[in-house]
């Protein structure tokens, strides 16, 4: 058996050193508390008013035990001391002693054994969520600090013992459950039982003017708390959010061997919610717009919705029960997260389509990160908790399932989940680091997995595949692949893959185990010369891999959509290299494409594709001689498709890429009547969007905005709707106004708002104006870093500078970074990622 060891410099194993008093939470102060720190427990007592505005009272009973009286013990609250109202340490009264976001309990105050910290304060509001009628925390990665003190690290796991006193209509949710509720004069109690063991960024709770929902979920009582109001999602969503919670509980039960390990379930749903879902045991959040979903749902929605929920689910052992022991390896809960969810659908729909949901989930998202210089490898150092969000990206999320999937198919699946459940079991209710997981792994393999863990895991990129064949008579000689860094140093990527050879009625599958720079694929030898060849045509393989030059005539004749995708996701990343074909031709390809394809997951791929190759590969001069021809191609496309789904998606590229008068027309009338045309339901939210693509372009409807407004019923959708209203409008001055108004952290409050609003205001048909806005999106980065959520600012860029194709925004970039050559490198690396596609369409387009 291999043996396999790994040093990591932020092992919970490194030597104990003095931490510093510094802001954040270092890795030395993490590293000291968990040496001198144990049995932490909490006992919060919040007041919750029902004015958003008005301060939140506070008492918190913290009691720890301690072993070592030599250094002052370090409690984390990033907020203004004057802002404590009161303190003592086992009985006596204290002053503040307040530095750099730390209260300092002095060792003379402190004992040997369990101590007890009580604090009166007012709450923080940084992670609060605070709107006018209810609230939700979110912690995740370091920002409990910002609410009450705290021992602020992953690794210091805690019961939770919280106390609420809100209004009486509002109700409320939290980890644990209810003990009892006391109903006073103006408003009621909720005590909360003492929760399950949990990390700082698992602790939660909710409250508000909420709705209420209870059934039976995994025999236990289940709360579901929501604000929607529109029937026509209601009804069909409430139990089928029910159903696919009980089955991903059932199915991670029966493949972790563990039962559900906490004593309650429960979720919530929030409208604009800045993340897709967070994993709070007992308190799920999901963003609203996607547990609601009515008749008109495509499969996209409703695999979105399934996948989401399985993913969340999974966390209840991957990341909940198992927590990395420090933010250096968030990204293996988020590995484990989204490939079990992958993996609980893989026996409901089949090999093929569940290898085509995770081919089209997660390669072209990997590879739009993986293909850029700003690339980072999967596991990351991190020196300071203050810096954790910047971890976060589409490499945790979507490189890192295909290593994992890879690590599977090199071990084989009943060795990997026997490695893994013994792994859940070691360190239930504890932490864990990735070094642990692989130790454990390497006793079930024979497989030397130290070079695969090292380019896979600690390096970034990917390679690019090369081939070479040879043939004599018309049979193969050679038939040779070649593999190459795509930048930096030469490395090998260990895996394997399929290629086939497709000939008249039949198709020859040859599996490949890729692991040195050339092979010779002997079994092709001596086969006939083929129509045509597919590299990775089961699309587990990771790379960029080579298009033989008959594909793109021949695209139409790949029978499986398995292997279309993979031909249209290899065409589109050799376009973007420069080789094998133009944009321009690649539109042509792909808009025939979208007339003969019928599984709705690739019309969904080749839609993305061909709005960034119209919108950004695309110079105006092509784009306006390509529009006409490519909104009849779609338009016809969705005329002649039988699947309401696919009609639906198809509606959505004709918006996206509309221009002439005949098509404004046509959407117009549809969004006036709101009569969609056969075959297609259209909610809401669909003829709020049409509104807005008609606005964009200026629309001589001046009313219409106006009309969709008063059309939306629900409320926080209507204050959505309002908040983007002025970055839609043709008015340049509203425009700028709105922009600068993001300066304002308030403004920023509702991170989803402000990401839509940002589409449409740095949309191509705006750019002339909105160029100006780059140079201070940049300048703000760092402060949307220190005081966004983990996505946004990865979100904010993607958001600003996804459309962008012109040699002068290009120049603004460069010049930034130029301006700015000790700019914090990983912000650096997000630049970088997210005008990759700026830099290439500026050498496609010039």
């Amino acid at each position: 058996m291999a043996s396999f060891s790994l040093v990591l410099s932020c092992s919970s194993r490194k030597a104990v050193t003095d931490p510093l008093v510094e802001p954040g939470v270092g890795r030395s102060l993490a590293i000291y508390r968990k040496a001198v720190l144990s049995d932490v427990r909490y006992m919060l007592d919040l007041d919750l008013p029902v004015q958003k505005a008005k301060p939140i009272a506070a008492h918190e009973t913290l009691t720890f035990s301690l072993n070592s009286l030599r250094l002052p013990v370090q409690l984390d609250f990033k907020e203004d001391p004057a802002k404590i109202s009161g303190m003592s340490i086992n009985g006596k009264t204290v002053e503040v002693d307040y530095q750099k976001e730390h209260l300092l309990l002095r060792p003379d105050l402190l004992k040997m054994g369990v101590n007890v910290v009580q604090i009166d304060f007012t709450a923080g509001n940084g992670a609060l969520n605070r709107n006018p009628d209810y609230l939700y925390t979110l912690f995740v990665p370091d920002r409990a600090r910002t609410v009450f003190p705290c021992f602020d690290q992953p690794d210091l796991k805690a019961v939770y013992t919280l106390t609420l006193h809100i209004p009486q209509s509002w109700k409320a949710i939290a980890n644990a459950e209810l003990r009892d509720s006391v109903i006073g004069q103006n408003d009621k109690t909720y005590h909360f039982k003492p929760s399950n063991l949990l990390s700082t960024y698992h602790f939660a709770f909710a409250a508000g003017d909420f709705k209420l929902h209870s059934a039976t979920l995994n025999q236990k009582n289940t709360q579901f708390l929501y604000r929607e109001t529109d029937q026509a999602k209601i009804t069909p969503s409430l139990p089928a959010v029910y159903a696919i919670h009980n089955s991903a509980l059932k199915y991670f039960e029966n493949w972790t061997g563990i039962p559900y390990p906490y004593q309650k379930f429960g979720f919530l749903a929030i409208p604009d919610f800045q993340f897709g879902g967070m994993e709070h045991p007992g308190a799920i959040q999901y963003k609203a717009s996607s547990l609601f979903l009515d008749e008109g749902a495509t499969k996209d929605q409703l695999n979105s919705r399934n996948t989401l929920i399985a993913h969340e689910t999974a966390h209840m052992w991957f990341g909940d029960l198992v927590t990395m022991d420090w933010f250096s390896d968030v990204w293996m809960k988020e590995v484990f997260a989204n490939f079990m969810a992958d993996k609980s659908d893989e026996e409901a729909g089949g090999q093929d389509a569940y290898a085509l949901k995770f081919l089209i989930d997660h390669f072209p998202a990997a590879y739009a990160v993986d293909r850029t210089s700003g690339a980072n490898p999967i596991r990351q150092p991190l020196d300071n908790l203050q810096d954790a969000g910047s971890l976060y990206g589409n490499i945790i999320y979507h490189k890192a399932p295909v290593m994992m999937q890879q690590l599977e198919n090199l071990m084989g699946k009943e060795r990997f989940q026997q490695g893994v459940r013994e792994y859940l079991r070691k360190f239930s209710n504890g932490n864990a680091s990735w070094p642990d997981l692989i130790r454990i792994l390497d006793r079930y393999t024979p497989s030397n997995l130290q070079d695969w863990n090292k380019v896979w895991v600690n390096e970034s990129g990917r390679p690019v595949i090369t081939y070479s064949l040879t043939t004599e008579d018309s049979k193969i000689k050679r038939l040779q692949l070649s593999q190459r860094s795509e930048y930096g140093p030469s490395r090998i990527w260990p895996q394997s893959f399929e290629v086939s050879l497709f000939y008249p009625g039949s198709v020859k599958v040859i599996r490949v185990n890729l692991n040195k720079d050339q092979l010779v694929l002997k079994e092709a030898e001596g086969l006939p010369e083929p129509q045509l060849i597919l590299f990775n045509s089961a699309g587990d393989g990771y790379g960029e891999w080579p298009v033989d030059q008959r594909l793109p005539e021949q695209l139409y004749s790949l029978q499986k959509p398995l292997h279309r995708a993979t031909a249209y996701i290899s065409l589109y990343e050799q376009m973007l290299s420069g080789k094998a074909i133009s944009p321009a031709r690649l539109i042509t390809v792909f808009g025939k494409s979208l007339e003969n394809e019928q599984e709705e997951l690739n019309i969904r791929l080749l839609s993305n594709y061909l709005s960034t190759l119209y919108w950004q590969l695309s110079s105006p001069a092509q784009r306006k001689a390509l529009s006409g021809t490519l909104e009849n191609q779609i338009w016809t496309a969705l005329l002649k498709q039988k699947s309401s789904n696919n009609k639906k998606h198809l509606f959505k590229a004709y918006q996206d890429i509309f221009m002439s008068a005949e098509a404004r027309k046509r959407i117009y009338q549809i969004w006036d009547s709101q009569l969609p045309p056969a075959g297609i339901v259209f909610s809401e939210d669909d003829y709020t969007s049409m509104a807005f693509a008609l606005a964009l372009r200026d629309d001589a409807d001046p009313a219409l905005l106006a009309v969709q407004n008063a059309r939306i019923t629900n409320p926080d959708r209507k204050r959505r709707f309002e908040f983007i209203v002025p970055a839609v409008s043709g008015d340049k001055l509203k425009r700028d106004n709105f922009f600068n108004s993001l300066k304002s952290l308030p403004n920023r409050a509702k991170e989803s708002n402000v990401l839509a609003a940002l589409y449409y205001l740095h949309h191509p048909l705006r750019q002339a104006s909105s160029m100006r806005y780059l140079k201070q999106s940049l300048e703000l980065l760092q402060e949307i870093q220190s005081t966004g959520d983990i996505f946004f600012p990865q979100s904010w860029l993607q958001a600003t500078f996804g459309s962008y194709q012109s040699k002068p925004a290009a120049d603004i970039v460069r010049g930034f970074l130029e301006a700015h050559p000790g700019y914090n490198p990983r912000l650096r690396a997000k630049i970088l990622q997210n005008t990759d596609n700026l830099f290439r369409a500026e050498k496609l387009l010039h």
